[in-house]
C-alpha cells in the first residue's frame, strides 16, 4: 500500500464528531482542504486506478476516406465507418450493444446510425455534444458502460462534412448563454482562430516561444504525411512557404490550423475477455481523463489567459495511470493549431515550459525519436475527424499495423482531446 503523505495522514486522521455518518464526512472538510488532499493525492501516487483500467480493449477501428467533398451525408460516412470498424473487430453487428458519438450539430443521430446498420433493437445508445475535448474522454465512457455490465462491445463514432458542409473555422464562439459575445465580437473575437492565436501570444510572449517553434511543428507534421496514403495534404513544406502562408490571426497563418475535412470515423471498444478472443494483443484503456478550468476558454476570468486544459489533468493523468512521461512511446496530441502542441507537451511534463519547441527542431519528436509525436501527420495534415483519427492511428501504431511512419515498439500511446482549457486524455497499452 502506498504510503500516505504527512499532509494526507493529518487529513485522514480528523476525528468524526458523534453522530456523524464517516460516508457524508468528507462534507465537514473546507472545500480548499478536500481539493488540496485531491491534488496532493495526485502527486503522491496513492490515487487509486479507475477499476475500468486494462478491463477493456479497442478491437476495431474503421474510416472513410478523408476528402475537402465527400459527396456523402454524415449518416453514410457514419455507416461506412461503423460498418467498417465491426468488420475489423471480426464481430458480427448482432454483438454491438451499445452505440456512442459526439458532434456539434453537424452529424447523423446515433439512434439512426443504430437502426441502419441493423443492430440489436433496444441498445444502448447516447450522443454528447462536443467537438475535440470528446475524442479521448469518449473512451472513458465506453470502457464505463463495459465495466457497469450494461454493454460487451461498444461502438463509438465521429462523422461530418467539416469542409463541404457545416465548417469549424467559420463557427461562431460560444462564449456564455448571457450574452458576453457582445462584449468580445467588436474586437475580433470572431471564432476559435481568433482565441487561441491571443492565447497562443501570450504563452509566447510568457515562454519566449517564437514562430520558429510554430514552423517547426507545421514542417514535420507535413513531412510525415507525405508518407501517409489517407492524407489530405501529402506534400511538404518549406520554411519559406511556411512564411508565405497567409495570417489568419497573428501570429496563427493558415498553415497553422488543421485541416477542415468531410471523413467518417469510428472504433469498437470491447471487454478484454472478447478482446483477448478476437483479436489479441488489442490495446488496453489503461486510463482516461477529463477535466479543466479558468483558463484560455474564458480568459476574461483566469488568472492565466493562455493556460489549456492539460494544465490542470496532468497530475491526474499520471496519478491515475501509474505511469509518467517517460513511460510513453508515442503521443497522439491535438493539433487543432500549431502552439496548442506544443503547450499540451509542456503542460504534460515531457519538457520544460518554453522547451518544446526545441523538441520539434532536433528531430525528438519524430517516430525514431524520444517522443514521437503525431506520426500520421495529425490533424494538421492527415485531416481533422475531430480528433478520432488520431486515436485510430495510436491504435494503428500499437499494433504495429500503421502503412506510413511505424513507431518502432510502440506499446503505450497517448491521446489527447482538446477544446481549450476544458479537454481530456487517455492512455492505451498493448500487454
Amino acid at each position: 500500500m502506498t504510503a500516505l503523505d504527512p499532509q494526507l495522514a493529518d487529513i485522514a486522521a480528523i476525528p468524526v464528531r458523534p453522530g456523524q455518518s464517516t460516508r457524508r464526512r468528507s462534507e465537514s472538510l473546507p472545500h480548499a482542504q478536500i481539493m488540496s488532499s485531491k491534488r496532493l493525492l495526485c502527486k503522491s501516487g496513492a490515487m487509486a486506478r479507475q477499476l475500468f483500467a486494462g478491463r477493456t480493449a479497442i478491437t476495431g477501428i474503421g474510416m472513410t476516406a478523408i476528402s475537402r467533398e465527400s459527396g456523402s451525408s454524415p449518416l453514410e460516412l457514419a455507416l461506412e465507418a461503423g460498418a467498417a470498424a465491426i468488420r475489423d473487430a471480426g464481430l458480427d453487428r448482432r454483438d454491438i450493444d451499445a452505440v456512442l458519438c459526439y458532434h456539434m450539430n453537424d452529424s447523423a443521430p446515433v439512434n439512426h446510425v443504430a437502426q441502419l446498420l441493423r443492430l440489436p433493437e433496444a441498445i444502448w445508445t447516447n450522443e454528447f455534444y462536443g467537438g475535440g475535448t470528446q475524442s479521448a474522454s469518449i473512451l472513458g465512457d465506453a470502457a464505463m458502460l463495459i465495466h457497469s455490465g450494461t454493454a460487451d462491445n461498444v461502438l463509438i463514432f465521429r462523422a461530418l462534412n467539416g469542409r463541404s458542409g457545416k465548417r469549424m473555422g467559420q463557427a461562431g464562439l460560444r462564449m456564455s448563454d448571457d450574452g458576453e459575445q457582445q462584449f468580445t465580437m467588436p474586437y475580433g473575437m470572431a471564432g476559435p482562430v481568433n482565441l487561441f492565436a491571443l492565447a497562443a501570444s501570450r504563452w509566447m510572449s510568457d515562454t519566449g516561444a517564437t514562430t520558429d517553434d510554430l514552423a517547426a511543428v507545421v514542417i514535420q507534421s507535413r513531412e510525415l504525411a507525405r508518407h501517409n496514403p489517407r492524407a489530405l495534404v501529402r506534400t511538404g513544406l518549406t520554411r519559406e512557404a511556411y512564411d508565405a502562408s497567409p495570417l489568419i490571426a497573428s501570429p496563427l497563418r493558415r498553415a497553422d490550423c488543421c485541416q477542415e475535412t468531410d471523413g467518417g470515423a469510428a472504433l469498437v471498444v470491447s471487454r478484454v475477455e472478447i478482446a483477448d478472443a478476437i483479436r489479441p494483443a488489442s490495446p488496453r484503456i489503461t486510463a482516461v481523463v477529463r477535466g479543466g478550468g479558468r483558463g484560455a476558454s474564458a480568459m476574461d476570468k483566469a488568472d492565466d489567459p493562455s493556460a489549456l486544459f492539460t494544465e490542470f489533468i496532468a497530475d491526474k493523468l499520471w496519478a491515475t495511470a501509474e505511469l509518467d512521461p517517460s513511460d510513453i512511446d508515442v503521443a497522439m496530441i491535438y493539433d487543432a493549431y500549431s502552439p496548442i502542441v506544443l503547450q499540451q507537451i509542456e503542460d504534460l511534463g515531457f519538457c520544460g515550459r518554453g522547451a518544446a519547441g526545441g523538441l520539434f527542431r532536433s528531430g525528438a519528436t519524430l517516430p525514431d525519436g524520444e517522443l514521437p509525436v503525431n506520426p500520421h501527420g495529425g490533424l494538421l495534415s492527415e485531416g481533422y475527424i475531430h480528433g478520432l483519427n488520431n486515436v485510430i492511428e495510436a491504435v494503428r501504431q500499437l499494433r504495429g499495423t500503421s502503412p506510413a511512419n511505424q513507431v518502432p515498439g510502440a506499446r503505450t500511446a497517448l491521446c489527447t482531446g482538446f477544446g481549450g482549457s476544458y479537454g481530456s486524455a487517455a492512455i492505451l497499452r498493448t500487454d
